[in-house]
């Protein structure tokens, strides 16, 4: 096409919007390379999944064209809201510097655009507290800085657009002698070379008219893309990123109370909300320090460590998915690469992620100094959709296994999310509704990580799924009845009798995945001795491929039922762990659970 017939001398909020948007669809379409070549600042391969989530949410979000500054804020806004990983955020917070500097509000020209663009590069800066050469950052700047030098030259978006792209393109190739880590193995930064796809869907939206998918040629260039693999110590594990909101906040401020807990520090937003990363050691503490500056309204810890074997020594080419409520202890996720989908507890405005910032024991405490009763929420769409497209830059299929629809929201958005990122790569995800929770979910899922690490294939396990969640079950015991039924996770008429005549009630979790009333006592020991007999009429001389007790703070009555389970199985627990935070709040402390498995 002959780009010297087509010229631009305004932009309005429309083109501005919907080349964004073109810009965008070219880093969905390249991410697996993206994340294929993240070796900095950690190997963990996840900056294409990052950058897409971060561009996801503008496609997403209602923005209004009509004005051109309204349209660059709520561009700006949005991508901050979903804004993921050191990458994700500086570039929200560049949008942002844009948004900012931009004067005009009917349309936009060459000159303008420049100025604003020069002015932006110094809010992604100051987004770092130690920015780094040969990243994202220089070529966002030599990018902006050609746009400024040649601005006075070139009255023409496109031929200006095409000069600058070239520009990006030759220091997109320079970061690799700008970084050590990128020279050993032989890439450019990731970053840096999607926020160059972002450029080349832009112009090829100017110059064509329409967002382009990537061409065959370039996925196969993907295909045979070499990355030389090195290994690397990880200083801090986990990637942590939280939302503040709050008035007048001061992100030098909120830099400097991160400078204890880790590196890789990033903080980008508004004075009335900020976007903080972290790599750091204790995501709990980052955290506690964060709430301090104003409310947490949004919380991702992600395990590098996890991820960096994922990308150097993956088990299998299934990946295993399920929530914090299987309750399978750290070692066990991390010896089977298992994934996990965090749930939500919420005291009043504060909230934490389940078995990450908030484990069991800090729970009990806080229930113990709060009167403000928790309350619960599942992984949102959005969460779950940045998972499966991790998941399917690095795996063939995935199998996710939930805890029980009828106890919580999360299967269902897991359903959805599945199917929506599945349509968009091919990348097969079969979720299932464990009908459990707690351990009993966690050995549906151990079951199937085994299997999978034996070389049983896809069509081998499917088949099998549905016998393993049937032969799967839990009992418990539970001192009051109370939380349970605030829940609203238990059958009204049977609650309220065992409740009037102050009954110790055993739980199960029915066929259909409901809480119900399985026998009832006058007695803590009554109910433990129904539980126990329960079980045995369930087992029914049958052998038991697994068990595992969790418990709420009620390790003695969690070891005398591993003592009964020995002599009815003949076999020692797998595991006696707590129960998850989540599960607590619904239940109340004290509570203990028998989950087990027939072969």
């Amino acid at each position: 096409m002959n780009t010297e017939a087509i010229q631009l001398r305004e932009l309005d909020g429309s083109q501005l919007y919907y080349s964004i948007i073109a810009g965008a669809q070219r880093i969905f379409d390249h991410q697996g390379l993206l994340n294929k070549i993240n070796v900095f600042p950690v190997r963990d391969a996840d900056t294409g999944t990052n950058l897409a989530s971060t561009m996801r949410s503008i496609v997403d979000a209602k923005i209004p064209i009509e004005n051109l500054k309204q349209t660059a804020s709520a561009i700006a806004d949005a991508a901050l809201s979903g804004a993921r990983g050191n990458s994700g955020i500086i570039f929200a917070q560049f949008l942002y510097g844009f948004s900012n500097e931009l004067k005009a509000e009917g349309k936009l020209d060459v000159q303008s655009f420049a100025e604003s663009m020069k002015k932006a590069v110094n809010y992604a800066y100051d987004a770092i507290a130690n920015p780094v050469e040969g990243t994202i950052l220089t070529v966002i700047k030599d990018w902006a800085e050609y746009l400024y030098l040649v601005k006075d030259f070139i009255d023409d978006f496109i031929k200006l657009l095409i000069e600058a792209y070239n520009k990006a393109v030759q220091s997109l190739s320079e970061t690799t002698q700008k970084l050590e880590v990128l020279a050993r193995s032989s890439v450019v930064d990731a970053g840096a070379k999607g926020f160059v796809y972002f450029l080349e869907g832009i112009l090829d939206f100017f110059i064509k008219g329409e967002a382009l998918p990537a061409t065959a040629e370039a996925i196969g260039e993907e295909q045979d893309v070499e990355v030389i693999d090195l290994l690397e110590e990880i200083t801090f594990r986990f990637c942590t990123e939280a939302m503040i909101a709050g008035e007048k906040l001061d992100k030098k401020r909120i830099q400097e109370a991160m400078h204890p807990f880790g590196d890789s520090i990033v903080v980008a937003g508004t004075p009335l909300k900020m976007r903080v990363h972290i790599h750091t050691e204790d995501p709990a503490e980052v955290f506690a320090a964060l709430s301090r500056f104003g409310a947490i309204t949004y919380q991702k810890v992600d395990d590098m460590v996890m991820q960096q074997e994922i990308l150097h020594s993956r088990k299998a080419d299934i990946a295993i998915l399920t929530d914090s409520t299987c309750d399978l202890p750290k070692e066990i996720l991390e010896q089977h690469q298992i994934h996990m989908m965090p749930l939500s507890v919420h005291f009043g405005e504060s909230f934490y992620l389940d078995r990450l910032s908030m484990n069991p024991p800090q729970f009990y405490q806080m229930q113990q100094q709060t009167e403000v009763r928790p309350s619960t929420s599942q992984p949102t769409i959005k969460d779950f959709q940045n998972k499966f497209d991790y998941l399917s830059t690095h795996y063939t299929a995935t199998l996710g296994f939930f805890i029980s629809e009828k106890l919580s929201g999360t299967y269902q958005n897991g359903v959805k999310s599945a199917r929506d990122v599945g349509a968009r790569n091919g990348k097969p995800a079969y979720i299932y509704n464990s009908r459990l929770l707690s351990a009993g979910l966690g050995l549906i899922v151990l079951r199937a990580a085994r299997a999978v690490e034996e070389g049983m294939s896809l069509d081998e396990i499917l088949p099998k799924v549905d016998t393993w969640i049937s032969k799967s079950h839990l009992r418990a015991s539970i001192p009051t009845l109370n939380y349970i039924i605030k829940s609203g996770r238990i059958g009204h008429f049977k609650s309220f009798v065992a409740r009037t005549l102050d009954l110790k009630p055993v739980i199960e979790i029915d066929r259909e995945g409901k809480a119900e009333i399985a026998g009832k006592s006058l007695s803590i020991k009554g109910a433990h001795k129904k539980l126990l007999g329960n079980i045995r009429k369930v087992i029914n001389g049958e052998e038991v491929w697994e068990y595992a007790i969790t418990h709420a703070d009620n390790q003695a009555v969690a070891q005398h039922y591993a003592m009964e389970m020995e002599q009815i199985t003949g076999r020692k627990p797998l595991f006696i762990d707590h129960i998850s935070p989540v599960l607590v709040a619904n239940t109340g402390p004290g509570v203990v659970a028998v989950s087990f498995m027939l072969k």
